[in-house]
């Protein structure tokens, strides 16, 4: 038995509803702490969100599988330090586990099969009031408890001489055979009696029939006796122990499954969070509860002393700066870096944090400066990320927040990929606007961020298509669903960017409360029926729609004429 040692791993992660860019800037800054790294600490990329199709065509041109979910980043128990436990067989002894109690210094077993399936739980308080309770040795426990051989030749540390160690014990109760005179009304058929080295004794138990003899003190055993035991079917152990010994161990060869709880047992698995065990724990007595891995099978378990203080899970953040769009926790864990290219936003940390901003069109044009700061270059895979997220964020350079530096970054990153800017990208732009099968929900949530405006809660969605019918369509789709998509977001005020890329433009699809005004007072004399705004030449949400919106919203609020 020890304790789960948490490992020393960082996750990488973008922010939630992830777009290409977050999802591939995290696995190659990921791989790149990794490469340069001393090899203590391992680099995880994750993933805060569901993937678009667009960003699904870049991870499998690569070859790069999907990064794990992570959408919580309080501790979990994963993040404690539980007991690590072996499970036991249920046909384990009563005695055994005891022994096996004592030693460990724990005070519950689990029980499982071959595969580690939880079965059960035995705790001491069960042993020992199964002792307590089968005090009086005339019970027929071993019985009912359908008792193997085996576990009673080891509880009585005895040796089997006539029987099979795999059989089951006879249907009968336990008798202390004295003397054949004060044996006649007490031993009957199936009894397991427990006899001294008188021959007498032992002769009278096998012809009344008993289904087993223990044979105390290590008396010896004639051959007639073991010969007519064979001949009745009577089995016989040989034990070194005294009578009065042997008679108060005898029930604890029961197996635990008789005894052990298998019904309405409180269990957590790894991803549990540590606060919802804490609150679990504050209401029941238990001491240690059984842990299931994410295959749902036991792994361990855990105790208020495991989660008095759990790791805190280690974040770098790309993509993002934000809380709002940042995984749910994020107070609770130990961010370590962020490498972003948006604007700054509202986010404390409680410890100094190593921050990479610049004011590009990509997070992946930072990471490739990087590369050639730390003189790697990356290999083929990696560079393809980075130059899909590149190609993504900046509409393949069209793009208002493009910059010179993410023009020379997709330059020197396409050759190394394979591949050639303008054909991949139109291949990576109509696998993203492929409406083919996706709920309303989906398009809705595919590439969505939260913004707070001062304390006005809005959020801004955009989707990219290179098709009339396509983009048409998916204003069809979107329109009727757009305020059940707000109120799922809880914001107030929702804006989506229908982003027609021939041709440069954007379809501002405008809902919630108040959201037609800040429209309107964002792009005057652009708005149209239905809160619907033509934008020309407005494709990048960053640099062309939120500065907008977050200005129209201040001088509405100043006016008197909008409510948080």
């Amino acid at each position: 038995m020890a304790d789960h040692q948490t490992s020393n791993r960082v996750s990488v992660i973008g922010h939630k509803h992830p777009d290409t860019d977050s999802i591939c800037s995290a696995i190659a800054y990921a791989w790149l702490k990794n490469k340069i790294g001393d090899g203590s600490t391992n680099y995880l990329p994750r993933r805060a969100g569901e993937l678009n199709r667009e960003t699904e065509f870049v991870l499998k041109y690569f070859d790069i599988p999907l990064p794990e979910l992570r959408e919580d980043a309080r501790p979990q128990i994963k993040d404690a330090e539980y007991r690590i436990v072996p499970g036991v067989d249920e046909e384990l002894s009563l005695k055994d586990a005891w022994n096996m109690m004592i030693s460990d210094e724990i005070d519950t077993l689990c029980v499982t099969d071959k595969e580690d399936n939880f079965k059960g739980i035995i705790t001491l308080k069960d042993i020992g009031q199964t002792y307590m309770t089968y005090d009086d040795i005339s019970v027929s426990v071993l019985a009912a408890a359908h008792t193997r051989y085996r576990n009673l030749v080891k509880t009585l540390e005895g040796e089997l001489v006539v029987g099979e160690p795999a059989a089951e014990v006879p249907p009968g109760k336990i008798v202390i055979g004295s003397s054949p005179e004060m044996m006649e009304d007490v031993v009957s058929e199936g009894d397991i009696v427990l006899v001294s080295n008188r021959y007498e004794t032992q002769s009278f138990a096998v012809d009344c029939g008993a289904g087993c003899i223990v044979v105390c003190c290590g008396a010896k055993l004639s051959r007639a006796i073991i010969r007519r035991a064979e001949e009745n079917g009577c089995a016989i152990i040989s034990s070194p122990l005294d009578t009065y010994p042997a008679a108060r161990q005898i029930s604890m060869a029961a197996p635990v499954r008789y005894n052990m709880v298998s019904d309405n047992i409180l269990k957590f698995t790894l991803d549990t969070p540590v606060e919802e065990v804490r609150k679990v724990m504050a209401s029941v007595r238990h001491r240690y509860f059984p842990v299931m891995n994410h295959e749902g099978k036991y792994c361990g378990v855990i105790s208020r002393r495991n989660i008095l203080n759990p790791h805190r899970k280690q974040l770098i953040l790309v993509d993002h700066n934000e809380k709002t769009q940042a995984i749910s926790g994020l107070d609770e864990a130990v961010i370590l870096e962020i490498i972003d290219h948006h604007r700054l936003g509202a986010l404390e940390t409680g410890e100094p944090v190593y921050i990479r901003s610049m004011p590009v069109g990509c997070t992946s044009t930072i990471l490739y400066r990087i590369f050639r700061e730390e003189n790697v270059t990356p290999p083929r895979e990696i560079a393809g990320l980075m130059l899909s997220a590149i190609l993504s964020d900046t509409l393949m350079f069209r793009s208002a927040t493009c910059t010179a530096l993410d023009r020379e970054a997709a330059e020197a990153l396409a050759p190394i990929a394979g591949v050639e800017i303008a054909s991949y990208a139109e291949q990576m732009f109509r696998a993203g606007e492929d409406l083919s099968g996706r709920t309303p929900e989906e398009i809705a949530f595919s590439d969505l961020k939260e913004f707070r405006f001062g304390a006005l809660s809005v959020a801004a969605a955009q989707s990219l298509f290179m098709t009339e019918g396509v983009f048409a369509e998916a204003e069809k789709i979107l329109t009727p669903y757009l305020d059940e998509a707000r109120k799922k977001a809880g914001t107030k005020m929702l804006f989506y960017m229908l982003t027609f890329t021939p041709e440069q433009r954007t379809r501002l699809l405008c809902c919630g409360p108040g959201a037609r005004e800040v429209a309107e007072a964002a792009f005057p004399g652009q708005t149209g029926a239905d809160g619907v705004v033509e934008l020309p030449g407005v494709v990048s949400r960053k640099k062309q729609l939120i500065p907008p919106l977050r200005s129209a919203v201040s001088a509405l609020e100043s006016a008197g004429e909008l409510s948080p």
